[in-house]
């Protein structure tokens, strides 16, 4: 019997018409046992040569895994980055990799205001104060006043630069790949943007050549209280470097929701000026569901394709 693997944390498979049509063709789910990322050793252990198909989480998709799985046709991402699957080495084994771009896009672009505004309010840091007794007078300031820095303008970039417009923010952009920008966002060089924007936000995939994008030279070419969002992939920041920035007061805040190695446990964790989160910017009901659905999808039309199951 072929078997499709299902490695998120997480997946609601009684409520996915994909999934169900799926079973209905005799094709069995296989779910992850382990309930978190799982690391390639797990992987392979689930990838047996009666594995067909994959909805596939974050863990690391390398060359290793995937030629340990025989049988492997179709790997369906969850989710946006493809950054975690060997897309070389899938392709030179004749695997289809396709991934849902679209339906977690306003779930992080909305994560990215919450996580922009807590840090201009300082939120987290007064309710912890009011939660000891306190009652602080703090003064943030005002998305209104800011200029927004977006670096990445595909799916979620473009969301979250339309919403910070709406809050009357001033919004500049970088991406090499994109020749025009949204109405009344203005596309300049890295280093400008860098020098100009009062909130910096990532929003591109990660890739080797982006390593470290927001490395000790890029904080110091920052202006002096500066903010920095991440909420797109931990590899796009060097931690210390920020660790550093945040202790020294060159930057007056950041946030972040990814990170290098997860989950995280390292010197940030000290940093009063961060704001941290657990990888949850997809992780909004309503955006989780279309996500899953357009996975599903995308895997059984791969399936059908690959001459794995018929279109009937």
């Amino acid at each position: 019997m072929n078997k499709i693997v299902i490695s998120t944390s997480s997946f609601d498979t009684d409520n996915n018409p994909y999934i169900q049509q799926l079973l209905q063709k005799g094709i069995q789910v296989v779910s992850n046992p382990h309930k978190r990322r799982l690391t390639e050793d797990e992987a392979m252990a689930l990838l047996d040569d009666g594995v067909v198909g994959m909805i596939a989480g974050i863990e690391p998709l390398t060359e290793r895994v995937l030629k340990s799985a025989k049988g492997l046709k179709v790997i369906s991402r969850c989710g946006t980055g493809m950054d975690s699957v060997d897309l070389v080495a899938a392709k030179e084994l004749g695997m289809s990799v396709l991934n849902t771009p679209e339906a977690p896009a306003q779930a992080v672009a909305e994560l990215t205001m919450g996580l922009m505004l807590a840090a201009l309010r300082q939120i987290c840091h007064t309710d912890q104060a009011v939660r000891k007794g306190e009652w602080p007078r703090t003064q943030g300031g005002l998305l209104a006043a800011q200029t927004v820095g977006i670096i990445g303008l595909g799916h979620i970039g473009r969301r979250v630069a339309k919403l910070c417009q709406a809050f009357e923010a001033n919004v500049i952009a970088h991406d090499p790949h994109v020749d025009q920008a949204p109405t009344s966002v203005s596309l300049v060089p890295f280093d400008q943007l860098l020098a100009t924007a009062d909130i910096i936000s990532l929003h591109v995939p990660y890739g080797p050549e982006l390593h470290h994008l927001l490395d000790a030279q890029a904080f110091t070419n920052m202006q002096s209280g500066a903010i920095v969002i991440n909420a797109a992939r931990g590899g796009l920041v060097d931690e210390h470097a920020l660790s550093e920035a945040l202790n020294t007061g060159k930057l007056k805040a950041a946030a972040l929701d990814t990170f290098e190695q997860e989950p995280y446990q390292g010197p940030l964790l000290e940093c009063q000026n961060l704001i941290l989160s657990s990888h949850v910017g997809s992780l909004a009901k309503e955006a989780r569901q279309n996500m899953e659905i357009e996975a599903a999808e995308n895997l059984l039309r791969g399936l059908i394709k690959a001459g794995l199951i018929n279109d009937g």
